[in-house]
């Protein structure tokens, strides 16, 4: 079985050591962190977000350590900064200054674009614009088998959005949700899942949407599996930042074992499920309120099922990949882990039971980012 490589992108959220709100820093800790890391850390949308990316690795054990090295270089800039990097989907508590959107002609242009998105009537940058996933790339792939990968990934992507759930907090509220990025992440255009098509009507569906204003350029399709325009990978985009090192390396092992599993089925060119676009919108609704807690919908039929039972299934059913590349044990491990504790939203809801204050949430997020 192929055996294909994997990378991950994380953003993280700047908090102030002492306010423990977002701060409008990174221009800083991004000036002291490149000298270690070169193009590994970049720019997000906002002034208070950074965003890490791995390079591209086939094995377990060295995607663990990278993102191990690029979060520890990304804590030691920003300690110079005064602030701390936070892996969580959305941020505890709100800034307690302006939200400022970064500098370059990309991101000014969304701005002006997206106004309504991005900044209130007194003109200050939304709060609740503020979010930070981690995107796992799956490849070599071209455009043609990415399409067909992401298809063929799609009904099951609500339980990987699930497994992720690590944002139940936002400007002060807890929000009754294990996700909220996800809903205020799908107030941008195309958020969603993928459509089925094929390389051609992919291609007109996105210079359309180019043409008509939708979107700024084809780097803006936010679907929750797309084929990357700048490498070649499928990139899926359907979980919150993590504060727990384990459950983004499980998520990366998890995607990388799936594609591996059906990318036969796409090169034999087997028809992907026909799953109805308002069941995926359903499940993914069950996904952000209820996480790996609740119940989620079977991706055959449709029926309520217990989350982790889905959960269960989608590792019987990514087996074959992962057996290939020796990650089936370490990936039963880490699941029986994390549905013993809840995942993320659960060890932030129970930091708060403990102390009874947010800032306790935000400095234990802190330092489960920094601890792998």
């Amino acid at each position: 079985m192929e055996i294909l490589t994997m990378g991950v992108e994380e953003e993280f959220v700047l908090v102030d050591r002492v306010t423990r709100a977002p701060v409008n820093r990174a221009p800083e800790v991004i000036r002291r962190a490149v000298r270690a890391l070169g193009d590994q850390v970049q720019t997000e949308f906002f002034n208070a977000q950074v965003e890490v990316c791995t390079r591209a690795t086939a094995h377990r054990t060295d995607l663990r350590e990278e993102l191990s090295r690029l979060r520890a270089a990304v804590g030691a800039a920003a300690r110079d900064a005064r602030c701390m990097p936070v892996a969580c989907g959305t941020p505890v508590l709100p800034p307690e200054e302006p939200l400022t959107v970064t500098d370059t002609e990309r991101y000014r242009l969304m701005a002006r674009h997206f106004a309504s998105l991005v900044t209130r009537e007194d003109g200050a940058a939304r709060d609740d614009g503020l979010v930070c996933g981690c995107h796992v790339h799956i490849g070599t792939l071209d455009r043609v088998r990415a399409l067909g990968l992401a298809q063929h990934m799609r009904p099951w992507l609500p339980t990987l959005q699930a497994l992720a759930g690590n944002s139940p907090y936002a400007g002060r509220h807890d929000t009754g949700y294990q996700s909220w990025r996800a809903v205020e992440h799908a107030r941008w255009p195309t958020v969603g899942p993928t459509p089925v098509l094929d390389e051609a009507q992919y291609l007109a569906h996105v210079a359309r949407l180019v043409s008509d204003g939708t979107l700024l350029d084809k780097r803006m399709v936010y679907w929750h599996a797309r084929p990357s325009e700048h490498v070649p990978t499928l990139e899926i985009r359907v979980a919150d930042a993590n504060a727990d090192l384990d459950t983004v390396v499980l998520l990366a092992l998890l995607v990388r074992g799936l594609a591996a599993t059906l990318l036969p089925r796409v090169d034999a060119s087997v028809p992907p499920p026909r799953v109805p676009g308002p069941h995926l919108l359903r499940a993914h609704r069950f996904a952000a309120a209820q996480g790996i807690t609740g119940i989620g919908l079977d991706p055959v039929d449709g029926r309520e099922r217990p989350a982790v039972a889905l959960l269960d299934e989608l590792i019987d059913l990514a087996r074959p990949g992962l057996d290939a590349a020796g990650d089936t044990e370490w990936v039963r491990e880490q699941w029986q882990r994390i549905r013993a504790d809840g995942g993320g939203a659960a060890r932030q809801r129970a930091v708060f039971r403990r102390h009874g204050r947010l800032t306790a949430v935000v400095d234990a997020l802190a330092a489960a980012t920094l601890r792998g």
